[in-house]
Parts: structure tokens; sequence; C-alpha cells
């Protein structure tokens, strides 16, 4: 005697034996939100330019609605003043220069490439410079800097500070 098997056992079977293959995973749409990110990624880190940021300079607020451009950087902190990272001189040294223009400074400012100027056939620059110094650094500090960047062709100079939003006065 055989048993014929019931419409209720093949159908469990079948359906055993679909669950047991391996589901497939479908990787068009997986690659199409990776597409999308990485075109998001590139399209905003270009847009932000971020400062080196140091622990040990507190710059001073601004309103200013500007953002820093990509340039290079000079530092001021309490103690020194750095080029591009590498230090070049004390702020004692600054302070006791007596000149407007300050040597060590004004020679490694000269390592950096001219640039020609645009519209302007046979003038060259060294283009833009950012100043980072610490809020406590002096006036008359900063002012030998700027003369002494002036100096070695600089055309745009710029003073790196923490933007605040606007104070807005209460509604009555």
């Amino acid at each position: 005697m055989t048993h014929a098997k019931s419409l209720r056992a093949i159908r469990l079977e079948r359906r055993s034996k679909v669950a047991a293959q391996a589901p497939k995973l479908n990787l068009v749409s997986l690659m199409d939100i990776f597409t999308i990110l990485v075109f998001f990624l590139l399209v905003n880190s270009s847009a932000v330019e971020v400062l080196p940021n140091t622990k040990h300079l507190e710059l001073p607020k601004s309103v200013a609605e500007q953002r820093a451009r990509e340039t290079l950087v000079l530092m001021v902190s309490k103690e020194d003043v750095l080029v591009g990272g590498e230090a070049v001189l004390s702020l004692a040294d600054v302070e006791a220069t007596t000149g407007k223009i300050i040597g060590p400074l004004k020679s490694r400012l000269l390592q950096e490439k001219l640039i020609p100027i645009e519209g302007q056939p046979g003038r060259l620059t060294r283009g833009e410079i950012n100043i980072m110094a610490d809020r406590g650094v002096p006036y008359s500090v900063l002012k030998k800097i700027m003369a002494t960047c002036s100096e070695t062709r600089y055309a745009r100079i710029s003073l790196a500070v923490l933007q605040e939003l606007p104070k807005t006065e209460p509604e009555a």
C-alpha cells in the first residue's frame, strides 16, 4: 500500500525548499544610494574651508558674513608667530622689532611663489594670506605683521575671527 501525499504535504515541502534557498540581495538600489551619497560628499566637501584649529589661540568674535578662503595661514599665538604651521619667531622678538617690517617673517613670506594678477599683465602678487591671531595679541604686533605681509606683495590680508550671530532685539 502506497500512501499518496496530500496536497498540504506537497505545499509544505515546496515552501520549505524555497525558504532553504539563500535570499537574494538587490544591489541596484544600494548602489544608487551610495552614488548619491558620494556626489553629495564631493560637492559639499569643497564648499567649506576649515582653518587650522589650535587650542592655544582664542580668536576674537565678529559678525562678519564672508567665509575664509583657502589661503596661506599665519598664526600668532601668545608665544610664537607661525607660517603654515612652522614657527618663524617668538612674539617677544616681534615686539622688540623697532621698524614696521619684521625681517625673519619677511624672509619666510618671500619663499611663497608669485602669481600673476588677473587682467593686469606683468603684475605679480603672492595672493592672499589669512592671519589667525590670539585675542590678547597687542594691535602694535598685528600692525607690524600686516605691514610685513603688505611689503611681501600679498594682495589680500584677512584676519580670522569666530563668527558670531548678530544679536537681535527682543520683540516688545
